[in-house]
């Protein structure tokens, strides 16, 4: 089991959503990688998910189980790390409540994800409260688990930041140590481009490649990638830049070499589309058949039970966490008596 003297490693999703091949090089392998060096949490933020969908639970309640079956399937293993989900933790909210107090209304508008995300919504001037305090909500999640080390993209650094001041102002206006600063853990990969070519690989868009999909569909969607709109004949000069295809095969590939003598011929024409996307192809299917086997063979009731045990580790660690917390601001005022 894990050793209670690594330093711990927190991360997780959102349950919108099966998970994809931007889900899987930007944190998942990452994940897979830092469960032998760190203790593990990775949290079904399905309570984050309700700021965007509390109109629709249902839809949040759906995905959970298909998140946890994406990552049993690519290599979490449960000896290493802990599944949790979020709503089922009391002390997260607790935690939030009290962190509230310490952040202004202005320093959450100006922390740049969240403005990036309200301008991709359209709240106009009904932005939920929920919605505009969720970075609150990430730092209770964090310094529930006193996380060292957070995987994430260079987009979520903001947050992680505003954690840190939020530790800061705390333990500096009680006086206490308790809670604990952490560090973001970037991916060697960016964000992954949707197969249109025009974003982010996002469930939302469509414009992805998920873990669970069959090999026809997976086959359906490369074939149908943006490559170059000018490189119509296969003795036409094509560009590598912004190329979907090479994109990927950048990503996924792992003979990068030959990868760079195909960008060379490519350049000066000689080489076709069809026989690109018939590589990535091949590459693809290679990297998903063992993904999509290990998901087949998981059942309903062990994903119930592996979410339950998992969550009640998880509601020992940050209760333990919130009495802590308590105690630091004088709260805890019945904690010795046995009511």
């Amino acid at each position: 089991m894990v050793g209670s003297k690594k330093l711990v490693s927190l991360t997780g999703d959102r349950p919108t959503g099966k998970l994809h091949l931007g889900h899987f090089i930007g944190s998942l392998k990452s994940r897979v990688e830092l469960q032998h060096k760190y203790e593990q949490y990775i949290m079904i933020a399905d309570t984050q998910a309700l700021t965007d969908y509390f109109e629709n639970p249902q839809k949040v309640i759906d995905n959970v189980y298909e998140v946890v079956s994406d990552y049993l399937a690519v290599g979490i293993d449960l000896n290493l790390s802990t599944i949790f989900i979020q709503s089922q933790i009391s002390a997260l909210p607790e935690l939030m409540m009290y962190y509230m107090n310490l952040v202004s209304v202005s320093r959450l508008e100006r922390n740049p994800t969240v403005k990036t995300e309200l301008a991709q919504k359209s709240f106009a001037q009904s932005v939920p409260a929920g919605f505009l305090c969720y970075p609150i909500s990430q730092a209770a999640d964090i310094t529930a688990f006193k996380t060292a080390i957070v995987p994430a993209g260079d987009d979520q650094a903001p947050m992680i930041e505003q954690t840190n001041e939020i530790v800061r102002k705390f333990n500096g206006l009680y006086k206490t140590d308790v809670l604990k600063e952490c560090k973001i853990h970037l991916s060697n990969t960016g964000r992954l481009v949707g197969i249109d070519g025009k974003a982010k690989a996002s469930k939302s868009l469509n414009n992805a490649i998920f873990l669970s999909d069959d090999p026809k569909v997976v086959k359906e969607k490369v074939f149908s990638m943006y490559t170059d709109p000018d490189h119509i004949k296969v003795s036409d000069p094509g560009k590598v830049e912004g190329n979907v295809v090479f994109i990927y095969l950048d990503a996924f590939h792992e003979n990068k070499e030959e990868i760079a003598e195909f960008k060379l011929k490519y350049k000066k024409g000689g080489l076709g589309d069809v026989t690109l996307k018939s590589l990535l192809n091949e590459t693809l299917q290679t990297l998903l058949a063992p993904i999509r086997e290990k998901r087949a063979s998981l059942k309903r009731q062990d994903l119930v039970e592996i979410c339950f045990e998992g969550t009640k580790k998880a509601k020992s660690v940050a209760d333990q966490t919130l009495r802590e917390v308590k105690e630091a601001i004088g709260v805890n005022f019945f904690e010795k008596i046995q009511l």
